[in-house]
């Protein structure tokens, strides 16, 4: 059934008023009760097939709707641990699958709050999925600071790039050095390892999403420190790595109802 069809049959079911005096405009719909406000809990779950092991800080329901989309966070890693746990059936993996979340809260300011979420999910194979998450909220605007409406044009987004590319391709070569490679050997590492960073940091907010706030005395914030976890910039045993880029370079590119949280 269309939508219209669909509103078009509870018209004709609602209620007519009773002959009362009462106009149709005076018989109103129920009201629907708003969601209950999520309270997060630290979770352990053990048995011989997935281990769940889950922290979050202890001021986190402080803030209902940051507490709503950590969960929402949570959850959509636990069903992608289920799901693979499931797949076996009746019989149980060889070690016990595993989703580890540890979630921290690195900033907390009236204006500015952010939490850092660490962990991994192992469904098997040499090691754990690494989970790096980070969620910036803003409580004065209830709202979730993201980097795609920090930062609302591709302009901004190229300049970015350039400068956390600079910065990562200066890390690599460094490490090269202190490493004392054969010259093949430093050549094809720095050659590998700088597609994975020019591939990882393409200019757009996706690539940028996993950020927190550097802030001065007074709250303002100097630099965004973006997170990249393992294989988006390096291989696995780099790690996860960051980078700090000044407000200097964000401002001209920040959407203007947020300039205000930057120190100038």
């Amino acid at each position: 059934m269309t939508v219209v069809g669909l509103a078009a049959c509870k018209r004709e079911s609602a209620p007519v008023p009773a002959a009362t005096g009462e106009s149709p405009a005076q018989v109103t719909a129920p009201v629907e009760a708003p969601d209950a406000p999520v309270e997060l809990k630290d979770v352990i779950e053990t048995n011989d097939r997935y281990v769940v092991g889950i922290s979050y800080p202890a001021t986190i329901n402080r803030y209902p709707g940051l507490a709503k989309a950590l969960s929402a966070y949570t959850e959509a890693e636990r069903a992608e641990l289920m799901e693979a746990v499931e797949a076996f059936g009746n019989d149980k993996p060889s070690a016990p699958y595993e989703l580890s979340l540890a979630f921290e809260q690195v900033v907390d300011t009236p204006r500015i709050v952010a939490v850092a979420a660490d962990g991994s999910r192992y469904t098997g194979g040499a090691h754990g999925q690494p989970l790096i998450a980070r969620f910036v909220w803003l409580p004065q605007q209830d709202a979730r600071l993201t980097a795609g409406a920090l930062i609302p044009d591709a302009k901004g987004w190229q300049a970015v790039s350039d400068y956390v590319r600079e910065q990562l391709h200066t890390a690599v070569v460094n490490r090269a050095d202190e490493d004392e490679l054969a010259p093949t050997d430093r050549a094809a590492l720095i050659k590998s390892t700088f597609r994975m960073i020019d591939e990882g940091t393409e200019p757009e907010a996706g690539n940028f999403s996993e950020f927190v706030p550097v802030l001065d005395a007074s709250g303002h914030i100097t630099a965004l420190r973006f997170v990249f976890p393992p294989y988006q910039v390096g291989p696995y045993a780099d790690g996860t790595q960051t980078v700090d880029v000044p407000a200097t370079l964000l401002l001209p590119h920040v959407a203007p109802v947020y300039a205000e949280l930057f120190a100038r």
